[in-house]
């Protein structure tokens, strides 16, 4: 194709410059001059016009560098990142620890040096912790420069030249070869047979060809533009030349970066929980001041004196120890989940995955395999048979249907699958293809059947490549062994191009007439075949393009992963609701979708032309009552996700490409394929599944929702025993009767509530029913009624069980040390009992095995053995003011104390009775 013109203005002195490219142009020229969609209905001709340049040239370098200096250099530049110092600080304006660094400079104030230590460590791990996880989080917009490759093939001042893709300017005539990305977005005005990747942009598996025709109506999709190269996409085979017409952030990919650097993460229903929590605690530690200051002011006691007691009893009821447990869950969630093939990148994301109530997931390489796959044979003689294994390798069979002459069935099946392996241009080396997906299927298929390099037994002297418009591709051949040198032509492509240009068919290897009637039951055969989703390759060979014989068909499909459909179902029963979200055709999806066992109405199957046209309230109608999205953009996808968002849902992202990164930040957790997905898809998600396996995304799940439980059980074993110790102590105050524990018998009591006992709660393995659950709903907070129902059970047992045991032993000679014992004591088993209630609330601790947390044990049996240490040992005992106790003493202590567990287990069974007995219905704790 050729291609000249004046590249310029007239110079001043009025001489035509066809020699040189110059600028001739005064006025700044726009970096956004063209867009792809512009350009793909404009000819190669006015394209080059419109960027001055003659394309047998290329550019200058001296124009390109004018052109630089306006449109800036071909890459994605990241907004400049605050500080780390500056991230650091920001972690301190959670509220839950704001309000503990309040508590550590109030107790420091009032000279409450040990409290003050200990919360203060505890805000420096938490704070640290949650730093170094966002730290390192936050790479995707870095990751987006990695598409653009590092150098290119390009033209300039009419010499082929190569250098880095960063120095490419609009109107730079690139040169695409086998292998090549993609350096911008390109018009072309050259090909020859080119193909290109486009599945981590548009989703779809095929490769796209390419050529130079204008496009008449182009509506933006990228599928429409076929005279457009994109920046990052692959070229799969043949080469081509285009134009330069836009770089860096102006290019297609730009658009999804700008969409990135607009969109910010959702906080995680997790820290919302959290947040809220700290609010809470706020509110009651001010009220419990309030309360001890107006009883001492209507007392009479010094205002100061009350204030001081009512900021030490506040101080006691914040769980310091809760940002730790809840970080080392979440870290020990992680650890386990990364056993479990899936990677999380940030810790609140675990438990995320609890919540979540509806996943859409990308079809080509999540819910599929991305490999085409010949699954059905039908030959011309009417013999069926099916392929067993996927990939592209020799990895299954060729199972014949029931037939009477077996023999002759398997040649039929070799000459057809002799057409598919001849008129083909893939290689298959190691299982690793090179070509097309489909041509690779028609290889694999011939490779089970036992026929390896068939291709290789024949001389290729023509190809016919494959078109859009005559859908064939054909080879004229001759064989290597056959001495007459007959010219065999050897085709494939869709059925209604080869029937017409067939005049027989084989039976037995006997060419027979091709009459109507058959040929309506080729057709018939055809339409079977493609119902079921599969690609329909008719195939044929003959002395002529217009005299083949009739051969077959083969159906080629990308089939779904394993488990992917046991998956779905389990996630339906526990109410999560999954969305197939593809670049690919109606037909295709919905076949898909069927085999996988999703809903496929004509109400619920919606097209990303449809979604364009949609107002946000037709989105929010529309969006959850649809089950499967094709033909979609990335915008289409991001538009998906919020709208399900503004619907109230929590929503799971599945995508393994570039045009997922978006819709994956944007979701509450956005989960990459690990094998196949592209780095920005991995650095914008949340999560990574190492082995693709879409029912990995189960497993998470569990995790998630067991996290959420475990911290619940933490939560309210902390509030029951910190309510307890609370009211043991206002009540003395109230009272003005003498404290039943001293400071460091408090003390002790405050480590073990937030020591090991109340962390092993967090690692409390996951229940095997878990996941069958209902996902949490995120409105409901993290205290809540049933809970403090719970807790003021459990609260009132410890604060009566202790009180009673102080008033027993008190004499009139007042408080002794063995009082003050035996009321420690007492207090500390309780707690252990307690905590031994609280691994779950509604199952019994034979339920879920007494020995399955070990942690638990040692974490219980390491705080009984210290307070034995504390009552028994002389050096503690003056620290401590104890005294040693009788065997008798312990065995009454224990008897009593184990009522706050035996309480809890007689509620928890009546619970389960009343809720069978009910059938799922809400029971009477759970209407308080």
């Amino acid at each position: 194709m050729e291609i000249y013109f004046r590249t310029g203005k007239l110079p001043s002195h009025g001489r035509n410059d066809y020699r040189k490219n110059t600028f001739y142009h005064d006025e700044a020229i726009s970096p956004n001059w063209l867009t792809a969609t512009e350009a793909s209905s404009l000819t190669c001709e006015e394209v080059a016009q419109r960027l001055e340049v003659d394309v047998r040239k290329g550019l200058t370098w001296q124009d390109a560098t004018k052109r630089r200096q306006i449109s800036g250099y071909n890459e994605f530049s990241v907004t400049v990142e605050d500080p780390p110092w500056k991230k650091y600080l920001e972690q301190f304006k959670n509220p839950l620890i704001l309000l503990l660094l309040a508590s550590a400079v109030v107790s420091g104030a009032m000279q409450q040096v040990d409290d003050a230590v200990s919360i203060t460590c505890a805000i420096i791990i938490v704070v640290t912790v949650a730093f170094v996880q966002e730290y390192r989080s936050e790479k995707s917009l870095q990751e987006l420069t990695k598409l653009v490759p590092p150098a290119c093939h390009c033209l300039r001042e009419g010499t082929p030249d190569s250098f880095l893709a960063r120095e490419l300017v609009p109107g730079d005539i690139v040169i695409l070869n086998v292998g090549d990305r993609v350096p911008a977005d390109l018009r072309l005005f050259d090909t020859v047979d080119l193909l290109i990747d486009e599945s981590s942009f548009t989703g779809e598996t095929e490769p796209s060809r390419k050529n130079t025709d204008s496009v008449l109506r182009p509506n933006g999709a990228h599928a429409s533009n076929t005279n457009i190269a994109f920046m990052g996409t692959l070229v799969r085979s043949g080469n081509g030349k285009g134009i330069v017409v836009s770089t860096g952030t102006n290019s297609e990919f730009g658009s999804v970066f700008k969409m990135m650097q607009e969109e910010k993460a959702p906080k995680t229903p997790l820290q919302k929980s959290m947040d809220s929590l700290g609010a809470q605690l706020s509110l009651y530690s001010f009220a419990i001041i309030a309360v001890i200051l107006l009883i001492g002011w209507w007392q009479g006691k010094i205002l100061l004196e009350m204030f001081q007691i009512g900021v030490s009893l506040a101080v006691a009821a914040i769980p310091e120890g809760l940002p730790i447990v809840v970080t080392v869950t979440l870290a020990l969630g992680v650890m386990r989940m990364a056993k479990r093939k899936a990677i999380v990148k940030k810790l609140p994301t675990v438990e995320t995955l609890g919540c979540v109530n509806v996943i859409c997931s990308d079809k080509t390489g999540t819910i599929t395999r991305n490999e085409m796959t010949a699954t059905v044979l039908v030959t011309s003689d009417g013999y069926i048979a099916e392929l067993s294994g996927a990939g592209y390798n020799d990895h299954g069979q060729v199972l014949l249907h029931k037939c009477d002459y077996p023999d002759k069935a398997r040649d039929s099946v070799a000459n057809l699958l002799e057409v598919g392996a001849v008129a083909n241009n893939a290689i298959i080396t190691d299982e690793v293809l090179m070509g097309q997906p489909t041509e690779g299927a028609l290889l694999a298929a011939a490779m089970k059947h036992g026929m390896y390099n068939v291709a290789d037994r024949y001389l290729r002297l023509k190809e016919y490549p494959f078109t859009s418009e005559h859908k064939m591709m054909a080879v004229k051949v001759i064989s290597k062994y056959d001495s007459s040198k007959e010219e065999i032509y050897f085709a494939k492509g869709a059925l209604e191009r080869i029937l017409p240009k067939c005049t027989g068919y084989s039976v037995n290897g006997v060419v027979q007439p091709l009459t109507p009637e058959k040929q309506a039951d080729f057709v018939a055969e055809c339409s079977e075949i493609a119902k079921k989703g599969l690609r329909v390759i008719a195939l044929a060979k003959g002395d002529s393009l217009s005299n083949l014989t009739y051969m077959g068909l083969v159906g080629i499909c990308d089939p779904p992963r394993p488990m992917v459909r046991e998956a779905i179902n389990i996630l339906t029963e526990s109410g999560v609701k999954v969305k197939m979200v593809t670049g690919d055709a109606m037909d295709t999806a919905v076949a898909i979708a069927q085999s996988i066992g999703l809903a496929t109405q004509p109400n619920n199957v919606l097209s990303g032309e449809q979604l364009d046209t949609f107002t946000e309230q037709e989105l929010d109608a529309a969006v959850p009552q649809a089950t499967v999205f094709y033909r979609v953009s990335p915008k289409n996808k991001l538009s998906i996700v919020k709208s399900l968002q503004r619907s109230g849902y929590i929503v799971g992202m599945t995508g393994d490409g570039v045009n997922d990164g978006v819709a994956l930040k944007k979701a509450d957790i956005g989960i990459a394929m690990g094998k196949n997905g592209t780095d920005v898809c991995k650095e914008a998600a949340d999560m990574i599944l190492v082995d693709d396996d879409f029912y990995t995304i189960i497993a998470a799940i569990e995790e998630g929702k067991s996290i959420f439980h475990n911290i619940r059980n933490f939560v309210g074993f902390q509030l029951s025993t910190s309510i307890a110790a609370l009211a043991l102590v206002a009540l003395a105050t109230i009272m003005d009767i003498p404290n039943p524990l001293n400071a460091m018998q408090i003390l002790w009591i405050n480590i073990l509530m937030d020591g090991p006992p109340a962390q092993s709660l967090g690692v409390e393995p996951v229940s095997d029913d878990v996941v069958k659950q209902k996902s949490r709903d995120t409105k409901e907070p993290m205290i809540t009624k049933k809970l403090i129902v719970n807790v003021l059970l459990s609260a009132t047992f410890i604060l009566a069980g202790t009180l009673w045991v102080f008033n027993k032993e008190m004499t009139e000679d007042g408080v002794t040390a063995r009082d003050t014992t035996m009321t420690f004591t007492c207090f500390v088993f309780f707690d252990m009992w307690n905590a031994l209630s609280y691994r779950s609330q509604t199952k019994s601790v034979f339920q879920i095995g007494l020995f399955s947390n070990t942690f638990f044990l040692v974490a219980v049996g390491g705080c009984v053995l210290g307070q034995l240490l504390v009552v028994y040992v002389p050096p503690l005992q003056e620290i401590f003011k104890t005294e040693a106790l009788t065997a008798w003493d312990m065995a009454f202590l224990v008897a009593l104390t184990s009522s706050v567990w035996i309480f809890s287990e007689f509620k928890k069974l009546f619970e389960r009775l009343l809720e069978k007995r009910c059938k799922g219905k809400k029971t009477p704790l759970e209407y308080v």
